[in-house]
């Protein structure tokens, strides 16, 4: 467990040195000190980047191709279908649970309203939350305490390194099934494309709904039909997890 510590303080600790030192060499470079689009995706970008380079280069966590060598594709398939069929229970959900600050919500917008944010939320944020979180941090608890226990603390770890309360419930749960498809391959790849599939539809539906406030029910106009949406998308999660469940396996 200490290790795990370690590893999401040092992520952590990258962030807070980005967010600090990036400001100030923007305002060098450009004379403005304004929190505009073009910082906050450079500020992302390379927190991620220096997360993947520090993690992969102290071996933290490491990347092998065996598992691609298998042809593990019927598994990638089904880790976005998956993440295409959470989207709207995962949303009810937490249409139920109790308003919780979102303090970063500002920041979001401003990623998800340009395509360049898009490549720092969509797809650079999740190769490296998946590196340290995946690959460093579950696998050095694997090592410690039983496979669901191990899930369980990254999944818990996955949600605080979030450092946002709005996040943390949904960021938890998704960090069990994510827990649960790195164990069975022994691969990130799997939580790779899940991630990348959950936050690229993220992008789009804030560019087509773009007001933050908006319910399920705006969309669906009545409860009962938010309820069959639900149930329609739980239709397609479970088959997917089913097919995770028959198809993964390590290399």
């Amino acid at each position: 467990m200490k290790n795990a510590i370690i590893y999401l303080v040092v992520f952590l600790g990258v962030q807070a040195a980005v967010s600090l030192i990036m400001p100030a060499v923007w305002l060098l470079c450009t004379g403005s000190s304004d929190m505009t689009a073009a910082l906050l995706i450079t500020i992302t970008a390379v927190f991620s980047t220096l997360s993947i380079a520090l993690f992969l280069g102290v071996r933290w966590a490491e990347v092998s191709r065996a598992w691609l060598l298998t042809r593990p594709w019927s598994v990638l398939f089904w880790s976005v279908i998956a993440a295409l069929g959470l989207i709207i229970p995962s949303t009810w959900m937490m249409e139920q649970l109790p308003d919780l600050p979102n303090i970063v919500e500002q920041e979001f917008d401003t990623l998800l309203s340009t395509r360049w944010g898009y490549l720092t939320i969509g797809l650079l944020a999740p190769v490296a939350e998946e590196i340290v979180f995946r690959g460093a941090i579950l696998k050095t608890l694997l090592t410690k305490y039983r496979p669901w226990v191990a899930i369980a603390l990254s999944a818990l770890l996955f949600s605080a390194g979030h450092l946002n309360p709005a996040q943390m419930p949904h960021a938890f749960l998704i960090g069990l099934l994510l827990g649960w498809m790195y164990w069975r391959t022994g691969s990130i790849l799997p939580g790779m494309a899940y991630h990348c599939a959950n936050n690229s539809v993220a992008y789009v539906l804030y560019n087509v709904y773009p007001n933050p406030d908006i319910k399920l029910v705006d969309i669906f106009q009545t409860n009962s039909h938010v309820l069959m949406a639900v149930g329609f998308s739980l239709l397609i999660v479970l088959p997917a997890l089913y097919q995770l469940h028959l198809w993964m396996r390590r290399a």
